[in-house]
C-alpha cells in the first residue's frame, strides 16, 4: 500500500486542508497514516492558523496515553491518523524584507552589481516587484514566488547540512521529506494550491524538484530521490472567489507597491493553464492534475471587510470555505484511492461537469467521490452521521451554546446502567465539542457563527447539496427542535419513527438511543482506548439507523 503525503500551499491551499481534514474526520480515510505539510511564505497567515489548530484538535482528539496522535482505525469516525509539519520561508527578518536586500544584488564587485541589476531588471520591475514586502503571499507573481519558494527550500537544506541554527519550521520539513525519501517510489504526493493568485500558483511548478535537491544538498550530494517514479497528483485550481480592488491610498508604498487584483484572476487561470499544458517539466513531475474550477460568477469573500483596504496575508486573512475547496479535497481522495492512471509519460488532466439548472448547482454525493465500489454511499453515510451527531451534540445536547454536548451520551449510557465510557473526561469531551463547533456552527452569545459545513453550503444555496435545506438552520428555535434522524434528501436514509416498535416512542431519536444502547465497537474497526471505543459505537449506531447497505 502506498504512503499518502499532503502539501497545502497557501490560503487557498489550507482551506482545501481543511475540507480534507474534515474528510479524514468523518472516516474517509481508514487505516491510513497520512503526512501533511503546511508551506506558505506568510507565517502568519490567517488560514495556515486555523488549519494547523484544527489538525492539532484532531490529533488530541485521537491521543492516548500510549500514542500520540493515536493510530489508524477503520469504518469510525477520525480514522486517519495525520501528522502535521509546518515550513514557511523567513522572509521578515532584517535584511529579508524584499527581492533587492534577500539576493544582495546590490554587493559585490561593480562589474558583479551591474550584471546583477540588469538580469533582475530583465525578469522584475526594479521600482515595484523588488521592492515589495515579501512577508505577505497574495501579490499574484508567480515568477518571483516560484524562485523565492523554491530559494526558501533549497536554503532550509543548506542550513541542515551545515548543522548550525536550524529553524523549527526547517526541522520540521526535514522530517517530512526524510518520510518522503523512505517512501520512496511508494509516495503518493498530493499539493493543494491555486493556479491564479500567490503562493500556491507560485509552489506548485516547483515543489517536486525543490524537494529533490533538498534531499541532495542536505546529504552533501550523496543521497538523492528520483521523484520521477513517485505519483504526484495536484489540484489546478482556477478562480472562485473575488475581493476589494486595492486602491491607490494602499499601494502608496514601496512594501504595498504590487497586490493581487481579483479581476485579472481570469486572465491569471489562463495564462497559468496554457503553461501547465506546456512545461516539460510539470509534464513529467506530476501523474494526474485536476482541473477545478467555478464557471459562474465568482463569490465575493471580503463583504464582512469593513475597511477599505485589500487583504495581502497575516492573521486577518482568514477567508470563509467554499465547495470548490471540498471538490479539492475529493480530488485528493481520487488520487489516494484510484487503482490506475499513474503509468503515463505526461501528466493527465481530469475533470468533471456538475448538474446545473435553473442558475444553481445540484450536487450529489456521486458528484464529490464517484460511485465505483460504492464511493457515494460511503461518503454519504459517513458525512451524514457525522452531520447528525454535530447536531445532536451541538443542538440537542445545546454545546453551540456552552452546555453537555458529547457528555450528554455518557450520560444516557450511565442512565442504562452501562458505565463503560464514564472515565473519558469532561476536557475530552469538550475537545469533540470543539471540533463539531468548526464543522457546523457555533453561537457567541445569540449570533450564529457559521462553520465548515454551513460555509460550504451557502456557496450553492439555493442549490441542492446532498442534504435537505431544513438541516440547516441558523436560529435557536429552529435547531432545537431539528429532526437529527431525517437530514437526507432521500427519505430511504432517514431513521425509524415506527411507532409500532416495542417499547418505542415513534421519535426517531428515541430509537436511535435505543440502536445506541444494543450496540457497540467492532474488533475491524482496530479502535483501542476507550475514547475509540465510544466513538466506533455512536458510528455504528448512526449508520444501522441511516439504513445503509454497503457490503
Amino acid at each position: 500500500m502506498d504512503k499518502l503525503f499532503v502539501i497545502a500551499i497557501g490560503g487557498t491551499g489550507m482551506r482545501c486542508l481543511e475540507s480534507f481534514t474534515h474528510l479524514s474526520a468523518i472516516g474517509m480515510f481508514d487505516n491510513q497514516e497520512i503526512e501533511i505539510l503546511t508551506l506558505d511564505t506568510d507565517q502568519t497567515n490567517g488560514n495556515k492558523g486555523k488549519v494547523e489548530q484544527q489538525i492539532e484538535l484532531y490529533n488530541r482528539i485521537k491521543t492516548s496515553t500510549t500514542a500520540e496522535g493515536g493510530t489508524p482505525n477503520a469504518n469510525t469516525f477520525f480514522s486517519a491518523k495525520l501528522n502535521l509539519y509546518k515550513f514557511w520561508t523567513n522572509y521578515s527578518g532584517l535584511g529579508r524584507e524584499n527581492y533587492k536586500n534577500i539576493t544582495k544584488i546590490s554587493t559585490g564587485s561593480p562589474e558583479q552589481q551591474k550584471s546583477n541589476k540588469l538580469i533582475s531588471d530583465l525578469f522584475l520591475d526594479n521600482n515595484s516587484v523588488q521592492e515589495f514586502g515579501l512577508a505577505h503571499g497574495y501579490r499574484a507573481q508567480t515568477h518571483l514566488g516560484s524562485m523565492l519558494m523554491y530559494h526558501g527550500i533549497v536554503e532550509a537544506a543548506r542550513n541542515i547540512a551545515k548543522g548550525t541554527d536550524v529553524q523549527s519550521q526547517e526541522r520540521d520539513l526535514d522530517g517530512f521529506v526524510s518520510k518522503l525519501e523512505k517512501a520512496g517510489v511508494n509516495a503518493r504526493v498530493f499539493i493543494f494550491g491555486s493556479i491564479f493568485g500567490g503562493t500556491g500558483a507560485s509552489s506548485i511548478p516547483v515543489i517536486p524538484k525543490a524537494l529533490q535537491d533538498f534531499v541532495k544538498i542536505r546529504s552533501g550530494g550523496i543521497s538523492t530521490i528520483d521523484l520521477s517514479k513517485a505519483k504526484f497528483g495536484s489540484t489546478l485550481l482556477t478562480e472562485y472567489f473575488t475581493f476589494k480592488k486595492p486602491d491607490d491610498k494602499q499601494k502608496s508604498t514601496k512594501e504595498n507597491s504590487v497586490i493581487a487584483d481579483s479581476s485579472f484572476f481570469p486572465l491569471n487561470s489562463q495564462a497559468a493553464l496554457q503553461f501547465y499544458q506546456s512545461d516539460p517539466t510539470v509534464q513529467k513531475s506530476y501523474k494526474i492534475l485536476y482541473h477545478i474550477g467555478w464557471p459562474i460568477e465568482s463569490k465575493k469573500i471580503d463583504e464582512d471587510n469593513s475597511g477599505n483596504e485589500t487583504i495581502t496575508g497575516g492573521s486577518n486573512q482568514k477567508n470563509p470555505c467554499h465547495i470548490t475547496e471540498l471538490l479539492c479535497s475529493c480530488a485528493a481522495y481520487d488520487f489516494f484511492t484510484r487503482k490506475t492512471g499513474f503509468d503515463g509519460a505526461k501528466a493527465e488532466y481530469l475533470y468533471k461537469a456538475v448538474e446545473f439548472n435553473n442558475n444553481s448547482f445540484n450536487f450529489s454525493f456521486d458528484d464529490f467521490v464517484g460511485n465505483i465500489n460504492k464511493a457515494g454511499e460511503t461518503f454519504a453515510n459517513r458525512l451524514g452521521a457525522f452531520f447528525s451527531l454535530a447536531h445532536i451534540c451541538l443542538a440537542k445536547n445545546r454545546a453551540a451554546v456552552g452546555d453537555s454536548g458529547l457528555k450528554g451520551f455518557i450520560r444516557q449510557f450511565e442512565n442504562q446502567e452501562m458505565k463503560d465510557y464514564s472515565t473519558i473526561t469532561d476536557a475530552e469531551c469538550t475537545e469533540i465539542d470543539n471540533y463539531f463547533k468548526d464543522f457546523a456552527y457555533e453561537f457567541d452569545n445569540d449570533k450564529f457563527l457559521p462553520g465548515w459545513l454551513y460555509q460550504i453550503r451557502k456557496t450553492v444555496a439555493p442549490g441542492a447539496f446532498m442534504f435537505d435545506p431544513k438541516s440547516f438552520p441558523d436560529m435557536k428555535s429552529e435547531l432545537n427542535k431539528i429532526d437529527v434522524g431525517a437530514i437526507f434528501l432521500d427519505k430511504k436514509y432517514h431513521w425509524s419513527d415506527d411507532r409500532s416498535m416495542k417499547n418505542i416512542s415513534g421519535d426517531r431519536y428515541d430509537n436511535f438511543v435505543s440502536k445506541l444502547i444494543k450496540s457497540s465497537s467492532e474488533d475491524k474497526q482496530n479502535v483501542n482506548t476507550t475514547k475509540e471505543k465510544f466513538l466506533a459505537h455512536i458510528y455504528n449506531a448512526i449508520t444501522i439507523s441511516q439504513n445503509f447497505n454497503l457490503n
